[in-house]
């Protein structure tokens, strides 16, 4: 079973930038289709991102496209999250997950999809 470890959540202003990362535990990493997902208290998990396993396709929830970047990196068997004009309504924990795929392509979007979860890091936006 992969493990997740996240990092490089904080506090920042309104329009600033904070770029999360995703450490997995696992010589196997490259099997896995990855996601984030934030969360405030009293609310559902909310999808923000997912890359598909070969990381030739990703997707994003509309109130962060065109702001928020998923990416990959084989190598150092980590997800990124990199978060430019961030707004107060972007206050959450975000949280990594994984999954195994067998298509290099397929990306997931529902938190039930997700068999592996991070402790989350906390991301807040002050207006």
């Amino acid at each position: 079973q992969v493990q997740l470890v996240e990092s490089g959540g904080g506090l920042v202003q309104a329009g600033g930038s904070l770029r999360l990362s995703c450490a997995a535990s696992t010589v196997t990493f490259s099997v896995y289709a990855m996601g984030w997902f934030r969360q405030t208290p009293g609310k559902e998990r909310e999808f923000v991102a997912a890359i598909s396993k070969s990381g030739s396709n990703t997707l994003y929830a509309d109130s962060v496209k065109g702001r928020f970047t998923i990416s990959r990196d084989y190598a150092k068997k980590s997800v990124f999250l990199q978060m430019d004009t961030l707004q107060p309504e972007d206050t959450a924990v975000y949280y990594c997950a994984a999954t195994y795929s067998v298509s290099g392509s397929t990306y997931y979007i529902r938190a039930s999809d997700y068999r592996a979860w991070g402790q989350g890091t906390q991301v807040t936006v002050s207006s």
